[in-house]
């Protein structure tokens, strides 16, 4: 078996820790991995992905490693994730995305910030209203974790331009607030054949699914499009308090970790997830897949 490229020296760079349960492991700090991909002239996540391949942990993932496994980090850190809309639900799951170390986010929104967003929008701040929420995707990313990369689109999505937009994607988030544009999503990411994590919010409420190609859901949680009501969704009755947004991305994103890492366990596609927060109650029903 062939060694990185990088093998040795990460290898040279390594720091030993003992860990919360007590066993020794070796890291490599941010501010090396810096180091070294300066000096090599490559991306901080090619130096995370030979450390690891050496069996070394960056000390930013260590608390995740122990769920996840090297392997499945060394996945997460070599997949794409699109994410449609930069709003309540793709701020958080972005920020989340980041954090876990996904090597790249695509993220889609063709709107600015306004007065309305700063109750539950992790990225809106008093100081950027009227900025472009893909830019300031792209700040906040490059400020959590500098080896992900990020590639951005300030447009609205639709059937003309997902598909290139999200052609070299793993799975895509559906992060939007209208119908219309999640049946787009989902046609697409169906001919694509990638996974699409579908998740709404309205008030107390969440809802997930896990859509596979070829089983798509919509329809039968919404109806069809052309029904009277459809296009606009219980969530813009009920909005959304701060903690909603927050609790469901979170939700979506501990789906799209699993099937990027290969853990066990994915909502089965048959399957939506209702999680009420009136109630603490969560409870799973059965869709037919149209």
């Amino acid at each position: 078996m062939n060694k990185h490229p990088l093998h040795n020296a990460v290898l040279s760079v390594a720091l030993t820790g003992i860990d919360p349960a007590g066993d020794e492991y070796s890291y490599i700090t941010l501010a090396l991995t810096g180091l070294l991909a300066q000096e090599h002239g490559i991306s901080g996540r090619l130096v995370e992905l030979a450390a690891l391949e050496a069996g070394i942990i960056p000390e930013r993932y260590h608390r995740s490693i122990g769920t996840l496994g090297v392997a499945g980090q060394i996945r997460l850190l070599n997949s794409t994730v699109g994410i449609l809309g930069a709003g309540g639900l793709g701020g958080f799951a972005l920020e989340l995305l980041a954090r876990m170390g996904v090597g790249k986010l695509v993220v889609i929104d063709g709107d600015v910030f306004s007065d309305s967003n700063l109750n539950r929008q992790l990225l809106a701040t008093e100081k950027n209203l009227d900025q472009l929420k893909v830019d300031a995707a792209e700040d906040r990313i490059s400020r959590v974790n500098g080896a992900v990369e990020v590639e951005t689109f300030n447009c609205r999505g639709d059937r003309s331009n997902l598909p290139e937009i999200f052609a070299d994607c793993d799975l895509v988030l559906d992060c939007l607030d209208n119908l219309p544009s999640r049946f787009d999503l989902e046609k697409v990411c169906g001919d694509l054949n990638i996974i699409m994590i579908h998740g709404a919010i309205a008030g107390l409420l969440g809802q997930l699914a896990v859509i596979r190609p070829g089983k798509p859901l919509l329809s039968s949680i919404y109806g069809s499009l052309g029904e009277e009501g459809i296009e606009k969704g219980v969530e813009v009755k009920l909005g959304n308090p701060a903690f909603t947004p927050a609790m469901l991305a979170s939700w979506q994103v501990g789906e799209a970790v699993k099937v990027l890492a290969g853990l066990d366990d994915i909502l089965p596609p048959d399957r939506m997830l209702i999680i009420d927060m009136q109630s603490c109650e969560s409870y799973q029903v059965e869709v037919a897949a149209g």
